[in-house]
């Protein structure tokens, strides 16, 4: 069986349609049914069911889909062993960065990167730290550099790298800010404005302030800090947010006695996947 036909079948596992996986192979629609009746023709078996517009998988599909990732898997720890014979840093690194990491943590890193390692093809991924984390499992991309989450995921490897403080913070003119200390009754009072609750920084301010999601009310969320400031500068409530952020901001830091808030920013990784020379690179101008 061709290998890309291996692809096509993953592919359109990955994406839901033969349109979305030509779109991702770079190839024609015909050429990816092409290739996917190629793989059935030698399995002997259907692998989809088409139903109007849509694919679903056979039993057989579902049987056969973990092979064929740990095959593709296994192809991609070779190409990179095989990288790893020459003495410069070449090759392909997919690598996943959250919008925070991307825009505030990793461009004095990624150009550092750029600079020292022009041989590598970097092919980034701008994603949410949770969706980040899923395509680091499901092979999609080598590494991610995300909020960590707490508990670890089983079966993934991650490294803290910086601690992230966070402060609570409103506008100037929001009549909290007037105030010297702040209770956590009196900010239960006001709206927040929070990332999604499947997040990670969500749990660590809920735990915080609230308890749970009951204890607050939440007028808007948002997994982009910078869109979460900019709804605390116009006056819409408070949102929690790295100090630095505050930085020539309309925006004025609560004082909470007793409160605290900190979440890890780090790299996760697969351990079972081989290193490659790119990602390695990567990893020890984080100083790991």
């Amino acid at each position: 069986m061709q290998l890309a036909a291996i692809e096509a079948f993953v592919t359109i596992c990955d994406t839901g349609s033969f349109r979305a996986a030509a779109q991702r192979l770079h190839v024609s629609q015909p050429a990816v049914s092409k290739r996917l009746a190629n793989a059935e023709a030698r399995l002997g078996f259907a692998l989809f069911d088409r139903v109007g517009r849509r694919v679903i998988l056979t039993d057989a599909g579902r049987q056969f889909l973990p092979h064929a990732r740990r095959l593709l898997a296994a192809l991609e720890d070779g190409r990179r062993a095989l990288d790893e014979l020459s003495d410069r840093v070449i090759g392909h690194l997919a690598l996943a960065l959250s919008h925070h990491v991307a825009m505030h943590r990793m461009p004095p890193v990624l150009r550092q990167y750029v600079k020292t390692f022009p041989g590598v093809d970097l092919d980034i991924h701008f994603l949410g730290s949770e969706d980040a984390c899923n395509a680091v499992a499901r092979g999609h991309v080598e590494l991610a550099i995300v909020t960590l989450p707490d508990p670890p995921i089983a079966g993934l490897d991650q490294q803290r790298v910086w601690a992230d403080p966070m402060v609570i913070a409103v506008a100037e003119d929001h009549p909290l800010a007037q105030q010297t200390e702040v209770t956590v009754a009196q900010l239960r009072e006001v709206p927040a404005l929070l990332p999604e609750p499947d997040t990670q920084t969500h749990a660590i301010v809920s735990r915080a302030v609230g308890g749970h999601d009951a204890d607050l009310t939440v007028r808007q969320h948002s997994n982009n800090l910078d869109t979460l400031k900019m709804l605390a500068e116009v006056g819409l409530g408070w949102t929690a947010l790295p100090p630095a952020m505050l930085a020539g901001s309309r925006l004025c830091e609560l004082r909470l006695p007793g409160v605290s808030l900190t979440r890890s920013l780090g790299t996760v990784r697969h351990p079972e996947r081989h290193l490659s020379a790119a990602a390695a690179a990567l990893l020890s101008l984080l100083a790991l």
